[in-house]
């Protein structure tokens, strides 16, 4: 009699059989037949030491062919039902269960089933090659059960995009990413069960009794693999991306990202090498993003002495005036300030009424200068504001954005835009701060 080994795709496989006898019999009888028709045709045709070769050989083909035809039928059927309810808004459960493509998932399941009910009634006279295959299609169901489940989690995503539930698809990324390690895992041990016929129980109770020696051992090598997968998933770095490790003060391209060390090259042409796993667990600053989007941003700031803030009075205003960039912005200020004052008691005082002082019109001018600048990104954010006051001084930061990220370029740009406001400040009566060395 025929030994067949257990393992869990055997148990459900035989469940399913079990209940489904009286009409799988019929089935069963009709592969038999033709299992009997190769097998004497061969018998006939072939010389005796080819015999049993081409037996198998045919008996195999026709296994593939019944197996195929089968996926192909039920994949066919299926999506043409869930075609008829591909209407996102009214169905988003079905819509996203097709996206995913479960359907073809399933299709393999019941497929690789029927061929493993038919592997005993085409090779029950070559038990050797049965027992082989039978291992062989119970693997094949257990990478295709394990790719379900991965395609279930993808339709679970789906379906919250079609809702539009950002939120839920946050926390599904990341839950999504620990079922999947688990699901490697669980579907190892089930294939190793398959493969050498031994309880998963056995292996499980091996992994017990070495977890604690090969923590210790290779713990460099495990956090190496888990920050890999991380990587890998998050898709937040890859080889050859700008970043910044405030840790180690370093900022280069990484170079090369392997188990246990990634490789960096610095811009002074240095390489620098840190543990995989730090890219887990330290601040890393990811620069590519600027560099693909082409801007880059300035945030610098000029300090000025306090001392040197006046109001402007007409000379100066008149002065001014003439300056391209704020003339209207200045016309209209006076024309406002005139009409402003004339309801006021004693106008002939400069600091009755609103006035304009030569650090406000200086915001100004900055803001217009940068505004006109063609290296300066005007889709970006462009502020020019002050800051709190210091003991050196008011700090006057300039934040915006380049629309060349290129170093060399950006450095030029920058250095072009406060080596004009540095001088331009001057005509405005304003005094830069200038530290002395000590």
């Amino acid at each position: 009699m025929l030994k067949i080994s257990i393992n869990p795709i055997n148990t459900i496989r035989f469940l399913i059989f079990a209940v489904m006898n009286d009409e799988l019999k019929g089935t069963k009888d009709f592969l038999q037949n033709i299992s009997d028709n190769i097998h004497y045709f061969v018998k006939d045709s072939l010389p005796d030491n080819w015999v049993l070769l081409g037996q198998i050989v045919l008996k195999f083909l026709f296994l593939v062919a019944l197996v195929y035809l089968t996926d192909f039928i039920l994949k066919f059927i299926m999506n043409q039902i869930f075609k008829l309810f591909f209407d996102k808004d009214k169905y988003p459960v079905l819509k996203s269960i097709y996206q995913s493509r479960i359907t073809n998932s399933f299709s393999h399941v019941m497929a690789l089933l029927l061929g493993s009910f038919a592997l005993y009634s085409v090779f029950y006279r070559h038990p050797k090659s049965f027992t082989f295959l039978e291992r062989m299609v119970s693997l094949a169901i257990v990478f295709v059960v394990a790719g379900m489940l991965y395609r279930g989690l993808s339709a679970f995503r789906n379906y919250f995009i079609i809702q539009q539930d950002y939120y839920k698809i946050i926390a599904l990324n990341a839950v999504s990413q620990t079922v999947k390690i688990f699901g490697i895992f669980v579907s190892a041990v089930i294939a190793i069960c398959v493969i050498f016929g031994i309880s998963g129980s056995a292996i499980v109770g091996s992994l017990g009794a070495i977890t604690a020696v090969l923590v210790l051992v290779f713990r460099d090598t495990i956090l190496g693999f888990v920050t890999g997968i991380h990587v890998a998933t998050s898709k937040n770095l890859k080889v050859g991306d700008w970043i910044g490790i405030p840790k180690y003060n370093l900022e280069g391209n990484i170079q090369d990202i392997n188990l246990l060390t990634t490789k960096i090259q610095n811009f002074d042409k240095t390489i620098s090498t840190i543990p995989t796993y730090d890219l887990l667990t330290t601040e890393i600053k990811n620069i590519q993003v600027m560099t693909e989007s082409n801007t880059r941003r300035i945030k610098r700031s000029i300090i000025f002495n306090i001392n040197s803030f006046k109001f402007l009075e007409n000379e100066m205003l008149e002065k001014l005036t003439r300056v391209n960039l704020i003339s209207d912005y200045l016309e209209t200020k006076k024309t406002e300030m005139i009409n402003e004052r004339s309801a006021i008691r004693n106008p002939e005082l400069i600091i009755n009424g609103r006035q304009l002082t030569n650090i406000g019109v200086f915001r100004e001018y900055v803001f217009n200068y940068l505004k006109n600048n063609p290296h300066i990104d005007q889709e970006g954010t462009i502020l020019v504001r002050q800051l709190e006051n210091t003991p050196h001084g008011l700090p006057l930061e300039i934040y915006c954005f380049t629309n060349d990220s290129q170093w060399s370029n950006y450095e030029d740009i920058q250095a072009d835009i406060f080596d004009h406001l540095l001088v331009a400040s001057k005509e405005f009566g304003l005094e830069v701060i200038q530290f002395a060395k000590i």
